[in-house]
């Protein structure tokens, strides 16, 4: 009965265990109700696995990227495969975390933010072929849901239940509003699981609350246990997310340098775990370069490899290669990038503080100041020692903010 098994989920029985071992330790935080539980269903049963992404922004990013990964373990195994797309959910916004609602969107916006997924998630995932995943939007069945019918959903879960979560609570203290339809979110996660008859559901720690919920209402709706597997999540020593929050976020659309480039500006601390989280680097290989760290290696060079193994597999090995010299080109030896924005001003002088903000390169003079006093200002590869110095713009002329603005000049006649 388990080779029949085996053989319906399409598994190579080499190394198997090592696999599934693999699966269950590596980027995981905890299973419910156990790591040992879930080993024995992966053994003798062809699971039902998945992941909802809600379109928030236009594109994926490393964030997602996390349980992207595990998900292309579990098709590697053979188990059946969900990638969903949350474009009933991603209306509501999921209040985890959030200081205040999230900005409600429409399902043109989620339509419009998620149409290039699929693009981006073919060199990781497998959407052809034998066990291919599935991608399923959740409004298939969440938008035909009576009011009745949610009723009768709601009463599985308390008011307790919602009101205690801890950024609920710090809602309350500093008296910010509580909107009734941010108490939808999870019940609206769970009957995920609940519609699609889940046998596991992956997601990160900070969905732990709503994935749990899917774990009860799959129990007192279905009578089927439904399991769920939490991933780690990339966070520096201050405990802040890396390359996945607003202002930091590294998205999968991306151009190959610009995300290299982003990746190596990981804090040191955070290099290991991003090999575990984001690529495909065995695991002895990582611990190697963990221990040559410890014994005083340059982070640098390991972080490197970082950004190219994440590069090339989002955009490919020959991608990879050009962002590696582009970065050695422009961040080691000082040049110019082969590629620069080209923008248009005035064919008149102007102060160096004003040419910044005429180029965009600072959205204020006050800014563009501060980054000529920091001396991050370069007009033609030499440095600007003074925000009043007068600049004549030229054609051709490239200005360079930091290590990663520049601009070319055109004029605008």
């Amino acid at each position: 009965m388990v080779r029949n098994l085996r053989a319906a989920c399409g598994r190579k029985d080499m190394n198997k265990q090592e696999k599934i071992d693999e699966v269950l330790t590596r980027g995981v935080e905890r299973v419910y109700p156990s790591k040992e539980k879930l080993a024995k269903k992966m053994e003798k049963e062809c699971l039902r696995v998945y992941q909802g992404f809600d379109p928030s922004m236009p594109s994926l990013h490393l964030g997602n990227l996390v349980g992207v990964l595990k998900l292309r373990q579990f098709q590697e195994l053979g188990h059946e495969v969900i990638f969903l797309i949350g474009d009933f959910t991603g209306m509501i916004g999921d209040p985890t975390d959030k200081s205040s609602a999230r900005q409600r969107l429409s399902r043109e916006e989620v339509l419009a933010n998620c149409k290039s997924w699929k693009k981006q998630l073919e060199p990781i995932l497998k959407f052809t072929g034998k066990n291919k995943v599935k991608m399923k939007f959740n409004s298939k069945w969440l938008d035909k849901i009576s009011f009745k019918e949610m009723i009768e959903i709601g009463a599985n879960f308390t008011v307790q239940q919602m009101i205690q979560r801890d950024f609920f609570q710090k809602r309350l203290e500093k008296e910010k509003p509580i909107y009734l339809h941010e108490f939808f979110y999870p019940v609206a996660q769970a009957l995920d699981s609940v519609k699609m008859a889940i046998d596991l559901e992956i997601g990160g720690t900070d969905q732990t609350f709503n994935m749990l919920a899917g774990r009860d209402l799959a129990k007192n709706m279905l009578g089927k246990e439904k399991l769920v597997l939490t991933t780690k999540l990339l966070v520096d020593k201050e405990g802040r997310k890396v390359g996945k929050t607003t202002g930091n976020a590294v998205f999968l659309n991306m151009e190959p340098a610009k995300m290299y480039g982003a990746v190596m500006s990981f804090p040191d601390e955070v290099i290991i775990d991003a090999f575990k989280l984001l690529t495909l680097m065995p695991e002895e290989e990582i611990e190697k370069t963990a221990g040559e760290i410890e014994k005083g290696a340059n982070p640098m060079t390991a972080k490197k490899r970082l950004a190219f193994e994440i590069v090339k597999l989002v955009k490919g090995e020959k991608e990879a290669q050009k962002a590696e010299k582009e970065f050695e080109r422009v961040f080691e030896k000082e040049k110019v990038p082969e590629k620069i924005k080209e923008v248009k001003i005035e064919k008149k002088e102007m102060s160096a503080a004003e040419s910044l903000v005429k180029t965009g390169l600072c959205s204020s003079r006050s800014e563009a100041k501060r980054m000529v006093e920091q001396g991050a200002v370069k007009i033609d590869g030499e440095r600007i020692k003074k925000w009043t110095d007068k600049v004549k713009p030229k054609e051709g002329m490239v200005v360079q903010v930091g290590k990663r603005k520049f601009v070319k000049v055109i004029y605008d006649l």
